[in-house]
């Protein structure tokens, strides 16, 4: 029998099908750095709610620009979101992130220079 998540999980990038160029296209992009960095700050392995990462991170763009910000962050394969209840949460794509690029995410989020937009 499948879990709650898995019939409520949205579609995702196939691991196959990640590239390199689209999660770096993804992460260049400062507001979606910063989603992926308060993603790792504050979600774990359980993840957290797309809107506590809004308000955790300080971002003040519209929800339809945050939708279009996860979006993005999903199709580059850095990000699997899913709903529970009203609530669509986040979490970190390491599991394939850090298998085809070693490294990637630990040097995105270790480098915490301010972002110039």
């Amino acid at each position: 029998m499948e879990s709650q998540v898995e019939r409520d999980e949205l579609a995702h990038a196939d691991p196959d099908a990640v590239d390199l160029t689209a999660v770096l296209a993804a992460l260049a992009e400062p507001a979606r750095l910063k989603i992926v960095r308060t993603v790792a700050a504050y979600g774990g392995d359980d993840g957290i709610a797309c809107l506590d990462v809004w308000e955790k991170s300080g971002l003040t763009a519209t929800k339809s620009t945050m939708s279009h910000h996860y979006k993005v962050l999903r199709e580059a394969g850095l990000v699997v979101m899913w709903w529970v209840g009203a609530k669509k949460h986040v979490r970190l794509r390491r599991e394939l992130v850090d298998v085809r690029w070693p490294g990637l995410l630990d040097a995105v989020l270790a480098d915490q220079a301010p972002a110039h937009g």
